[in-house]
């Protein structure tokens, strides 16, 4: 009995388990704004947009419902299929080379070269170039009468042309290279931290092993590099699905329509032609782009972490 009553008294003793909502409480109190800006601002305008882009809102949004209308307007316009087409192109191929040169570049990065200091900053520098100044550049750059062109022909090829931006079949390609060019620096930073990361030993025994070393990149590392090339993979994506910079800056579209992109097609409708109710329903479906990126991400980030 005294033994009994003195467990009892041991355990009314002993402090609980902490409650599990009380975890990190003063964290948890001082993420409360953050928390009520994005269910306001970001989830609440989210909402808005959505809404009224079932509406026939002009210059001012109005709760005047027309269904599918706008949606149906929308991708019976060439403008918008145009845009589309142009950001298949430029994400496709922005995707696969700023991936390759920039885990090219980090790889040569990573065999501790001489300057490396020097060549991480030049290689990112691009990056802390607004994408304005960037499209304002490689408009020169490419411009015929004083750009590459220009240039390749003074030195006695006369009959060399280079000019993406004033061809409407290649336009999109001459923006890519602006794109790549400032983005790939990025690209080469992230993968090189993923490199660093690799265990030594692991390195240790592909060379003892006699492995290639292409073969230890592609089948031993770039698997053990899966979370980093996901994060790298949903940055460039969404970067993708918002630009809009570098077409105003380069081309404003043109020329003619060639260079549209979404971007550029919600803002002209938006604030331009005045009709909100056109503008929503392209943004809306920007978002319906920009979900498809981001909750495979996000599924492949935490659900397979937490089923781990």
């Amino acid at each position: 009995m005294n033994g009994h009553s003195t467990g009892q008294s041991a355990n009314r003793g002993r402090p609980g388990r902490p409650n599990h909502l009380l975890r990190n409480l003063n964290s948890k109190i001082a993420s409360i704004p953050m928390v009520l800006t994005a269910l306001v601002i970001f989830l609440g305008g989210t909402i808005w947009t959505i809404v009224y882009s079932f509406t026939n809102s002009k210059l001012l949004p109005r709760l005047k419902f027309v269904g599918i209308e706008q949606y149906e307007r929308l991708w019976a316009a060439p403008r918008w299929l145009v845009s589309i087409e142009n950001l298949a192109i430029y994400g496709i191929f922005t995707l696969i080379f700023s991936l390759v040169i920039g885990f090219v570049l980090a790889a040569l990065m990573d065999q501790k070269i001489r300057f490396e200091n020097a060549f991480r900053t030049i290689f990112l520098y691009p990056f802390a170039l607004s994408f304005i100044v960037t499209g304002l550049v490689w408009q020169w750059v490419l411009n015929p009468e004083f750009g590459i062109q220009s240039v390749v022909r003074s030195l006695g090829w006369t009959s060399f042309t280079f000019d993406p931006l004033y061809n409407s079949d290649i336009v999109i390609y001459g923006v890519l290279i602006a794109g790549l060019w400032q983005g790939t620096g990025l690209v080469m930073c992230l993968l090189l931290a993923g490199l660093r990361g690799i265990d030594e030993d692991i390195w240790k025994a592909s060379r003892v092993d006699g492995i290639p070393i292409w073969k230890t990149y592609l089948f031993i590392v770039i698997p053990m590099m899966r979370p980093v090339f996901i994060t790298t993979l949903v940055i460039i994506a969404s970067g993708i699905v918002r630009v809009y910079d570098l077409v105003v800056a380069q081309t404003s579209g043109g020329p003619g329509i060639a260079s549209e992109v979404p971007a550029k097609y919600v803002y002209d409708y938006m604030f331009q032609a005045q009709n909100l109710g056109q503008g929503f329903a392209a943004s809306t479906m920007m978002l319906v782009t920009v979900a498809i990126i981001i909750v495979p991400w996000a599924y492949l980030e935490f659900g397979g972490r937490k089923r781990g």
